[in-house]
């Protein structure tokens, strides 16, 4: 059984930082294309980065560039997210996700494994 679980979230300032986890378990995902997504109440989910696992081609959203940098540890098969510089509009459920496809998609419907997710509120 796959399973992805996220920690790390939490209460933090603006302009503060905090740096997801996400351990994936039940199966390799060496050719796996993996994701962050994050979603507030009333509204869809949404892409906030996205890497190959094969080759690290990584693609992020707009509002999180020069702030958030993906990275991951294939021997412990791990993903994370450094977030850095917060603010209040990063409050969110953030979640990790797993595609058994190696190409990266920005849609959420395109990932087959979901973790449970972690709450990050940034306060200002």
């Amino acid at each position: 059984q796959v399973q992805l679980v996220e920690s790390g979230g939490g209460l933090v300032q603006a302009g503060g930082s905090l740096r997801l986890s996400c351990v994936g378990s039940g199966r390799t995902f060496s050719s796996s294309a993996m994701g962050w997504f994050r979603q507030t109440p009333g509204k869809e989910r949404e892409i906030v980065v996205i890497i190959s696992w094969s080759n690290g081609a990584t693609a992020y959203a707009d509002s999180v560039k020069g702030r958030f940098t993906v990275s991951r540890d294939n021997a412990k098969n791990t993903l994370y997210l450094q977030m850095n510089n917060l603010k209040p509009e990063d409050t969110a459920v953030y979640y990790c996700a797993a595609r058994g496809y190696s190409a990266i998609s920005r849609y959420p419907h395109d990932y087959d494994y979901w973790g449970q997710g972690t709450q990050v509120t940034v306060s200002s």
